[in-house]
């Protein structure tokens, strides 16, 4: 058991690629293929289902909402399978070059570059060293918005489970006085009222938190909170899908097809939701037996795209246009099931930022200490790391919707791993010779996540600087989970 969570905690690192080291020797590449340590069939499942069921799932409602019942669930199909085959595009890719030069198993950025370094064109070879670094700029981007995220996912839910709590206790006391006759009847509501923090208050709360949990620099030591946080995460998707399924309203009554200002707010949510790509070359390393890795993608990928669809068009037919950037916040307060889902769920967010956040920590953090004296080290890592966790917490202040925060990080970063990087490598590595057919269908799925990045950017940027009217109900209007319902006398 402790070798399978140790396994679980390195494939989560997407840019611990040992593998893309030029210095190793054939020898040692050869030992590494015939390890026989390494993670079974049903492991590397699992890791698949880790790797993309995270925030970005519970945000897939209000995707759905942006693109409409019918064509919403539609699309999101279209792109997971467009996302499915940029994975096997990119694994097919990496076991060519390896193969072709002799190379030990290629990470992400290390397949950019190495497939750039061998192209027929001068200018290519000459800009390999910038594919790798864009790359991986890319990935500590990405991972540095899911710290963003995790932020305003913690502040909102913790701050409905709080006040929400509180809200309950202020109506039963106001319920009272109203049955004593009170005279200031409207006093238990000024309370509960006065007990509402902003959100951005919470943030600053958690900020302590977070930044001693960044301090963690070996992830092996949290295999046993990581798991209990997937325990976790598991019981809340079961009890957000036994509430949602108690009573489904009718999708006749919503738009087949939104309006297509709001479409560009769809695909960032749903490309961030499959974001997946980072984790995908090294569990394909790591696994047992390489050759089976292309059905286990499928398998994998096949029960997330039935879990994002399912979720994402159940809980925009039971919430409707009320539904927010992420369901939880759409459960009412009056069951313990309801809060439990939100302090689960908030527990595995908690316990996943120390895993995110170790990406962009382990890349940056050596590059600092190096350009300090010995003695200094120590004191130059904690503070950039504690500086990395603030800018994620200024980020998300200043952002603190998290519709636009899931979208934003989608469009500007997780557009360019997942649809944008794999198919022009593989028109790079195939060059030489490609078919008319090959060159159609990287270049529309290249352009596709360019449009993606450009709208998908853009719409967003232009909601956060102007925000329009609910927006501004989402973030001072609280009083439809807060405030409590009184019955009449």
């Amino acid at each position: 058991m402790g070798s399978t969570e140790q396994l679980d905690m390195e494939v989560m690192m997407p840019l611990m690629e040992e593998g893309g080291e030029e210095e190793n020797s054939d020898e040692e590449s050869s030992e590494l293929q015939q390890q026989p340590r390494g993670i079974t069939f049903t492991q590397t499942l699992l890791h698949l289902l880790k790797g993309n069921i995270g925030t970005g799932l519970l945000g897939l409602p209000l995707a759905v909402r942006n693109a409409g019942i019918v064509l919403g669930p539609v699309c999101l199909v279209l792109m997971g399978v467009v996302c499915v085959h940029c994975m096997h595009v990119l694994v097919t890719c990496s076991h060519q070059l390896s193969e072709r030069f002799k190379k030990s198993p290629l990470g992400y950025s290390d397949t950019v570059a190495v497939a750039m370094e061998t192209s027929s064109s001068h200018c290519l070879r000459r800009g390999a060293p910038f594919g790798r670094h864009l790359v991986n700029f890319f990935l500590v981007l990405t991972q540095l918005g899911f710290c963003s995220v995790y932020f305003v996912f913690l502040a909102e839910n913790i701050k409905q489970v709080v006040e929400g709590h509180r809200g309950n206790s202020s109506g039963s006391v106001s319920v009272m006085m109203l049955y004593s006759n009170s005279t200031e009847g409207g006093g238990a509501d000024d309370l509960g009222a006065g007990l509402e923090l902003d959100q951005r208050v919470y943030m600053l709360l958690l900020l302590p938190l977070l930044i001693l949990l960044s301090f963690i620099t070996d992830l092996r030591s949290m295999a046993a909170l990581s798991a209990a946080a997937n325990v976790c995460m598991a019981i809340s998707l079961v009890l957000i899908f036994t509430y949602i399924l108690h009573d489904v309203g009718d999708p006749r009554r919503l738009p087949f097809v939104s309006t297509w200002s709001k479409f560009p707010f769809f695909f960032g949510t749903a490309i961030f939701a499959f974001e997946g790509i980072g984790v995908v070359l090294p569990l394909e390393n790591q696994m047992r037996e390489p050759k089976r890795f292309p059905q286990a993608l499928d398998i994998g990928m096949g029960v997330v795209i039935v879990l994002y669809v399912s979720l994402a068009t159940l809980g925009y037919i039971r919430f409707g246009d009320d539904i927010k950037g992420s369901i939880t916040l759409n459960l009412p307060h009056d069951t313990w099931s309801n809060l439990l889902v939100k302090v689960l769920y908030s527990f595995g967010v908690y316990v996943s930022f120390a895993v995110q956040f170790f990406v962009p920590a382990d890349i940056l953090v050596p590059a600092v200490c190096e350009r300090v004296s010995e003695p200094y080290r120590r004191p130059a890592d904690l503070c950039t790391r504690t500086l990395l966790v603030c800018i994620t917490c200024v980020v998300a202040i200043l952002v603190p919707r998290l519709d636009l925060v899931i979208s934003l990080v989608g469009a500007v970063s997780s557009s360019a791993l997942a649809l944008v990087f794999p198919p022009l490598v593989e028109l790079v590595v195939h060059s030489a010779r490609p078919s008319a057919l090959l060159l159609l269908k990287d270049l529309s799925i290249a352009i596709l996540g360019f449009l993606g990045f450009l709208t998908g950017t853009y719409v967003t940027v232009g909601e956060i600087i102007y925000p329009g009217d609910q927006g501004d109900e989402h973030l001072h209007d609280d009083r439809n989970w807060t405030t409590p319902t009184i019955p009449p006398p």
